[in-house]
């Protein structure tokens, strides 16, 4: 098969499935005090260190979870509750249009549990927000605004938001910004404390480390209310024995994609653009969708036109091609990509559209791969999608 789903999940590295088979038979709880107990304490603020260095933070404002949703999920909850404690007259929660799920979701939860005031601010033709459209919506009533969230990288069409620059509003407003950063690590430079924001998600299997581990960084004052309560670990606000082999394959993963964050990059972008030019060519009304240039490395979106996304994904498939629609997250749901009709797509086009990812085991063969298939895929989508519309009409 030709994988090209890394923004769904990416292979392990080997230095992270090395670091984690290393722990796994370890005898330890690291919250306990004997010996046991402290070397794996040991291990775990090794690990928080390492993934300190490489997000530009430190390491106590790294606070480990079970992924980007549940990171999510703290943050956006949690903020959110927090302000309300210190006021509850801030009942706004403003994110963008083209938030993953995880965001989202948990927006719309405070708003049908909570009573949270949530508003979805647009985006432009690429999926961006601009900082003038988010000054616009915070102005209007800056004293009820608890939380701005505003993903860092789409995990759809990739493109990258001017995250800066928006946290910058946020805090002249002293409303706190989180930013969903699950598909930028790993991916570009991602520094914390440059960006300004006061929370960030990341995950480990989308750089390479182990399904069911992530972290929230928090910036110092950043205290969400904890969506869960036990042990007390992790500063109180993610109860739980720590995952110690986890985490040590987290770490493992985050040193070497920092290490070589530049030469991936370019590495990725290069290939990306081999098979942007390939499909280009092979369907030329392919829609090339996103930034075209400030977009993440690996990431090539397009929209088919005249033919069902899922129809094109089962066809690839039984050819050899793994690629997906859009978020794994939303799979097998029969509605368009909310992020495209954000950005001005209509319902037809966001359902035609594929999303091709690069990631470290991508090479040009399997841009190849995909090429080779692809216009007798679109063609025999078209087709069934022709007979299945005069069958409507």
């Amino acid at each position: 098969m030709t994988y090209l789903d890394h923004a769904a999940t990416t292979p392990m590295l080997p230095e992270a499935v090395a670091a984690m088979t290393a722990e796994l038979g370890r005898v330890g709880n690291p919250s306990s005090l004997h010996g046991s107990g402290r070397a794996a304490r040991r291990v775990v603020e090794e690990s928080r260190e390492t993934i300190a260095a490489a997000l530009g933070c430190r390491p106590g404002e790294i606070i480990f979870t079970a992924g980007g949703t549940e990171s999510d999920n703290l943050a956006v909850k949690g903020l959110f509750w927090a302000g309300q404690a210190s006021d509850p007259a801030r009942r706004r929660l403003l994110i963008s249009a083209v938030e993953h799920h995880a965001v989202l979701d948990a927006a719309m939860w405070l708003a049908d549990r909570q009573d949270a005031q949530v508003e979805v601010l647009p985006v432009d033709e690429v999926g961006r927000l601009h900082p003038s459209t988010l000054r616009r919506a915070i102005s209007a009533d800056p004293a009820s605004v608890a939380l701005v969230s505003v993903m860092w990288a789409n995990n759809e069409v990739g493109t990258i938001q001017l995250v800066a620059e928006l946290a910058a509003v946020a805090h002249e407003f002293d409303v706190p910004f989180h930013t969903d950063a699950v598909q930028a690590v790993g991916a570009v430079p991602v520094e914390f404390a440059a960006a300004g924001v006061d929370a960030l998600s990341l995950t480990g299997h989308k750089l390479g480390g182990p399904m069911g581990i992530g972290g929230l960084v928090l910036a110092r004052g950043s205290v969400p209310v904890p969506l869960r309560h036990g042990g007390g670990q992790e500063n109180d606000v993610h109860s739980g024995t720590l995952d110690t082999p986890a985490i040590a394959g987290f770490a493992a993963a985050m040193e070497v994609v920092a290490r070589r964050l530049p030469a991936t990059r370019a590495a990725l972008s290069s290939l990306r653009e081999e098979l942007v030019a390939g499909v280009r060519a092979a369907v030329p009304d392919a829609i090339h969708n996103g930034d075209p240039v400030n977009r993440l490395p690996g990431n090539a979106h397009f929209s088919f036109p005249g033919c069902e996304g899922d129809s094109l994904l089962m066809l690839l498939d039984a050819r050899g091609i793994e690629c997906s629609t859009g978020s794994a997250c939303s799979a097998g749901v029969a509605r368009p990509s909310h992020v495209l009709l954000a950005m001005g797509a209509d319902e037809e086009t966001a359902r035609s559209s594929l999303r091709f990812s690069l990631g470290h085991t991508s090479t040009a063969a399997d841009v190849a791969d995909l090429l080779a298939v692809l216009p007798p895929v679109v063609d025999r989508a078209r087709r069934a999608g022709a007979v299945a519309a005069g069958r409507r009409g």
